[in-house]
């Protein structure tokens, strides 16, 4: 990844009063299970005044200020929460961490925008609510984005995408990345990762690609692996759950298919 690393760099504003500041509009970073959580201080909470030059000074501070206790090549989850990043400010975060020996590897956010520039430069994403420590669950289930998140990239090895919706990926996921929904999952190209639609528990879901190579699909609680012996031939195909199942048909039969399977289940 190439970008401009030059980054503008401004004093931050010290109230009257110290005491005034809240740590919930500070840059936090915390050990986490052997990880390190880079927290940002939510987009709403923060003063109108304050900018990216403002979080970036933050940002360094935290990082050049007091007892380093990570170890080197530590993973980095930031969670970003609501605000939004482009392309050049997360590639100028995960130089600054790179320089302490800090490794970014997930972007936790709220931000459609967000989520696309962390998947385009090859960050395992999670677009939901954001949460606090790398184990602790939402309470309830996530509200459904109506929107689906659209990304032109490739999923490689160790990359996962997490979206509360339906994902289309104009590329490709490779062998060792993986696509979690809790809506439909379209590949427009080579799947041959893992793929898990309807991760809420809906079987309604379906996961389409033009060439279908899964190491392991999921649809809602059905579980499916990728046949030992691939076929002579490739056609874009769905695969869809049945009473038998999760099966896959050739994307130009399926709705035949659906009728009959639906009709099945009658």
């Amino acid at each position: 990844m190439t970008s401009d690393s030059s980054v503008p760099i401004a004093v931050s504003v010290v109230p009257d009063n110290p005491r005034e500041v809240n740590c919930h509009e500070q840059v936090r970073i915390k050990n986490e299970d052997g990880g390190i959580m880079l927290i940002l201080p939510p987009e709403a909470e923060t003063p109108a005044t304050s900018s990216w030059s403002d979080l970036w000074q933050q940002l360094k501070q935290r990082l050049n200020g007091g007892d380093r206790f990570w170890q080197p090549n530590t993973a980095v989850h930031l969670v970003a929460k609501d605000r939004l990043l482009d392309a050049r400010q997360l590639q100028a975060i995960a130089d600054a961490l790179s320089e302490d020996q800090l490794k970014l590897k997930r972007v936790y956010t709220s931000r459609r925008q967000t989520a696309v520039a962390a998947a385009t430069a090859g960050y395992s994403v999670e677009q939901s609510p954001p949460v606090s420590s790398f184990n602790e669950k939402p309470s309830g289930p996530a509200p459904l984005l109506t929107e689906p998140l659209y990304l032109q990239t490739t999923v490689r090895s160790g990359m996962e995408i997490r979206h509360p919706g339906t994902v289309v990926i104009l590329g490709e996921v490779n062998p060792g990345g993986s696509v979690i929904a809790a809506g439909d999952i379209l590949v427009w190209g080579r799947l041959r990762g893992i793929a898990h639609a309807g991760a809420e528990g809906n079987p309604q879901c379906l996961i389409m690609a033009l060439q279908m190579e899964p190491t392991q699909l999921r649809i809602g609680d059905y579980l499916a692996r990728s046949p030992e012996t691939p076929p002579a031939q490739f056609y874009p195909e769905v695969a869809y759950v049945t009473p038998e199942g999760i099966r896959i048909a050739k994307a130009a039969d399926f709705p035949k298919t659906q009728f009959l399977s639906l009709g099945a289940r009658g």
